[in-house]
């Protein structure tokens, strides 16, 4: 056992058996909140690229700083009142970029949830969008902000493009945060990122990666079902897991009880206790988080009654020795305000659709 691993154990043997620390959300597209409702795309998408195209890429381009807040707000929000204190974002809106991360740091403080952030360089805007991408990180970064080097996917990047993100990252001292051979179209990806990629990276998906890779990967089972891009087998690899969402959402226990399922469903032999350790990673790749203090509707708060028990909700969360949540209503802000507001702004992103 790892001296980090021995002081997550030793934090939950200290605990009520009711109270956990506050969970984390490994890998999330906080924007993705305002697309519930959104007008049915201008075709059917029946591949993944498809489904790049006519949905999110069209939703990430007609966001502005007003929709990236209010998205951001509602996300931390729904993420708190699931016991979620630190959320790892991912985060792309090509036509807003400077200042992206500011403001969604910004919000996810207001509501009182922890996050890391970073931007999605990209070269689908051409050589600008990536050179703007790649200075928000850059800037967001050295000004104080938490986060990485953000990064699409190989199968949007340039070699030039993916060799200016890893070196940023290198510069900066953090890692890239990037999608990883996600859908069979980015089967490559493993080769080029060999090169470059180290133990601070952080691979989201991973569902095709076809060879051995350092980094964190961010294993999110209910967006591979929903775009039907195959089951990863994390626990056939090497590295370090931890469990996102892909922007469905902050209930990370909903998530555990989905990977224990999707574990099963390929291994009949498997328990929950694997998919409760990816769950667990999170406070490794977010130690404040161990800080953080939930108390549950439901005794004990262990792998093998969480699996099989629906319905488990926080009645108090405590960020930083302050309660956020109490009663399941959140004390930093006004959740039918934020809802509200978030509504207007989902309005004024789908008319954009």
């Amino acid at each position: 056992m790892t001296d980090e691993e021995r002081t997550i154990a030793s934090v939950m043997v200290e605990l009520p058996s009711s109270v956990t620390p506050g969970l984390v959300c490994g890998h999330h597209h906080l924007y993705s909140s305002l697309a519930r409702g959104m007008p049915a795309p201008p075709g059917v998408a029946g591949t993944f690229t498809e489904i790049l195209d006519l949905v999110w890429w069209r939703l990430d381009d007609a966001l502005d700083l007003e929709m990236i807040r209010w998205s951001a707000m509602l996300g931390a929000l729904e993420a708190l009142e699931r016991g979620t204190t630190a959320i790892v974002d991912h985060h792309a809106s090509p036509s807003a970029i400077e200042g992206s991360l500011d403001v969604i740091a910004e919000a996810c403080a207001e509501v009182g949830v922890r996050v890391s952030c970073c931007y999605e360089v990209t070269d689908r805007h051409g050589a600008d969008g990536a050179r703007r991408g790649l200075a928000e990180n850059e800037r967001f970064l050295r000004a104080g902000g938490r986060g990485f080097v953000g990064a699409h996917a190989c199968l949007t990047l340039s070699d030039d493009t993916l060799a200016s993100v890893a070196g940023l990252a290198d510069d900066l001292g953090v890692g890239v945060h990037i999608h990883v051979a996600e859908d069979l179209t980015d089967i490559g990806a493993g080769a080029r990122l060999e090169p470059y990629a180290n133990d601070e990276w952080l691979l989201a998906h991973c569902v095709h990666l076809d060879r051995r890779l350092r980094g964190t990967i961010a294993h999110n089972p209910r967006s591979n079902m929903n775009n039907a891009v195959g089951y990863a087998h994390p626990a056939d690899k090497p590295n370090p897991v931890v469990l996102g969402t892909d922007g469905i959402g902050g209930d990370m226990l909903e998530e555990f009880r989905l990977a224990f399922a999707a574990l099963r469903a390929s291994d009949v032999t498997q328990t929950p206790d694997t998919a409760w350790d990816w769950l667990a990673g999170g406070w490794a790749l977010f130690p404040d988080a161990l800080d953080d203090r939930v108390t549950w509707t439901y005794d004990p708060m262990e792998p093998w009654h969480l699996a099989y028990t629906p319905g488990v909700s926080p009645k108090q969360v405590v960020v930083d020795g302050e309660v956020v949540l109490l009663d399941g209503r959140p004390t930093r802000v006004d959740a039918d305000e934020v809802r509200a507001r978030a509504a207007e702004q989902a309005a004024r992103l789908h008319a954009r659709l």
